[in-house]
């Protein structure tokens, strides 16, 4: 028996058959080119042919997944068309009198790399959908085209990494479970498992000999162990363990409609965070109570211009009908820092993560803030919507958005534009605010504790230094000691108080978050069955 180790972003116990899938090695040569404008042409209707095939992979995802998960190949389709993609390769081309494979190709590496260089983990995750674009081109322009290996029974997948492309092309009933050497918690291949509800191990030590295909093997995601050839021991631990998980999971559908609360009567709100429209249906489905936390910026990235405030409201209005009466807290655009759009022409900083950023963006440039607001203020018409700001270090900060908030209501009245009374909170992830916060809540009806940036800036250590993952320590006691004075300092002035960051998920802490007094959780939708089972049992 072998075993080796992996980071589990899926959890579940997958037993069964092997199967190594390697996709063909792409060699890309760099030729010259005299007729730049066939080459251009020739770029231009392998482009149309990728969004054709988009498009199929769109409609078969959505038979065979969901909505949600159908709309990554949307977001394809987006970056396939992106202007600036495009141009960078079109410019290479008619500039250096170069093949399109050969352009595709850089300018493809170099949008990868730049993703790459952010901090946000989701961010980083959008490197993968580049590098699957830029090898559907390369295949179309090449003559070859890379698709999975049909598999005669139900298998654990084994490859280096896996494009969400190759992982839908799968027979979804033939997929026990995914391995991958490379790849993150925030690729849309993790995302695919998830929703697949299958488990998945990413940064795995696994070597891809084809020998192995065909061999037992057993994935826990739970501990991200593979054992390759197990013994009957091993065997027998993990066949229990999956039993268990398997009825764990049956007990868990039935707390679909129950309440979220303690056996001594505490209520606790139970949200959910998104990124998109999509993500509602899984909301939805997981029995979520509302939206905690709805990333606004996803709007703004991934395009040439400002969202108009009609598409904006569009959206807004979308998600707040769809959870029919249910709260949603919509976070106002958090731009900045990891998360960049050109067309804002912030300059380039040393420091970005504490720079100009989120808020500091929004009152410098009221008029992209109104837009926001007005969209957001409209929607509210359609159900029950709140506000909250991030990134705030000051009173003063508060006050001057509350002054433009009358200043957008006082609009939309004069224009009899309809809007619902809505909400206003901060996001509490600064030390400065978290000292402050007696001040802070006597501005505001709400707090949403970001711990991720709590935790960095009260550390002072970068999250995304791996050089320092022994030290950065979430459940360090200055952590929760923010956090009990944010949640105390809140309900001495009126306020209610709810965590939005990674350590509402975070099981070990919960017990310790209602003795607190916390009053919201928000985490993602898959989560939310699993953390009304740990609230429900807590005293």
């Amino acid at each position: 028996m072998e075993t080796r180790q992996g980071k589990s972003v899926f959890s579940g116990v997958a037993i069964g058959k092997l199967f190594v899938f390697k996709k063909a090695k792409q060699v890309v040569e760099k030729k010259d080119i005299e007729d730049t404008a066939a080459e251009v042409a020739r770029y231009m209707a392998a482009k149309e042919k990728a969004g054709e095939q988009l498009k199929l992979l769109k409609e078969k995802t959505l038979r065979d997944v969901g909505e949600a998960e159908a709309e990554i190949f949307e977001a394809h389709q987006m970056l396939l068309e992106d202007l600036d993609f495009v141009e960078g390769i079109t410019n290479m081309i008619e500039q250096d009198k170069v093949n399109a494979e050969y352009a595709v190709f850089v300018t493809g590496e170099q949008c990868a790399a730049l993703f790459l260089s952010m901090d946000d983990d989701y961010m980083r995750g959008r490197a993968a959908d580049i590098n699957d674009i830029s090898s559907r081109l390369i295949a179309i322009l090449s003559g070859t085209q890379v698709s999975a290996e049909a598999m005669p029974e139900p298998v654990i997948v084994m490859a280096e990494d896996l494009a969400p492309s190759e992982t839908v092309q799968f027979e979804k009933d033939k997929i026990l479970a995914i391995v991958t050497q490379k790849g993150s918690a925030n690729s849309h291949t993790a995302i695919l498992a998830r929703m697949m509800n299958i488990p998945c191990i990413v940064t795995a030590d696994i070597d891809l000999d084809p020998s192995l295909t065909g061999k037992e093997g057993i994935v826990d995601g739970f501990t991200g162990k593979i054992y390759i050839e197990p013994d009957e021991v091993t065997r027998a631990v993990m066949q229990e363990k999956k039993k268990r998980e398997e009825e764990r999971k049956l007990l868990l559908q039935s707390l679909k409609g129950l309440p979220t609360v303690t056996k001594s009567g505490k209520v606790i709100h139970l949200y959910a965070n998104i990124g998109s429209e999509e993500d509602v249906d899984s909301v939805l489905e997981n029995d979520s109570e509302g939206i905690g936390l709805f990333r606004s910026e996803f709007l703004y990235l991934g395009r040439n211009d400002y969202p108009t405030e009609e598409e904006q409201f569009q959206v807004y209005k979308n998600v707040i009908a769809k959870m029919n009466g249910k709260k949603v807290i919509i976070r106002t655009l958090d731009i900045g820092a990891d998360k960049q759009a050109d067309y804002f022409n912030i300059p380039h900083e040393e420091n970005p993560a504490m720079g100009f950023r989120a808020i500091r963006i929004c009152l410098d440039r009221v008029d992209v803030f109104k837009t926001q607001l007005r969209a957001i203020y409209r929607a509210s018409a359609y159900g029950t919507a709140s506000i909250m700001f991030p990134m705030i270090i000051s009173v003063a900060e508060v006050k001057r958005i509350k002054e433009i908030v009358e200043e957008v209501k006082d609009e939309l009245r004069q224009e009899d534009i309809p809007f619902g009374d809505v909400e206003l909170g901060i996001m509490v992830e600064t030390p400065a605010a978290v000292m402050i916060a007696d001040m802070l809540a006597a501005e505001v009806d709400f707090f949403s504790i970001g711990t991720n940036d709590l935790t960095q800036y009260t550390l002072a250590i970068d999250r995304q230094n791996q050089s320092l993952d022994s030290i950065y320590d979430p459940h360090h006691e200055a952590v929760l000691r923010m956090i009990q004075r944010t949640i105390e300092c809140a309900h001495d002035h009126g306020a209610w108080c709810g965590i939005c960051g990674e350590l509402g998920a975070d099981m070990e802490l919960t017990r310790r978050f209602i003795q607190m007094g916390i009053d919201e959780l928000s985490v993602s939708p898959v989560f939310t069955l699993e953390l009304r089972k740990k609230i429900r049992e807590a005293e």
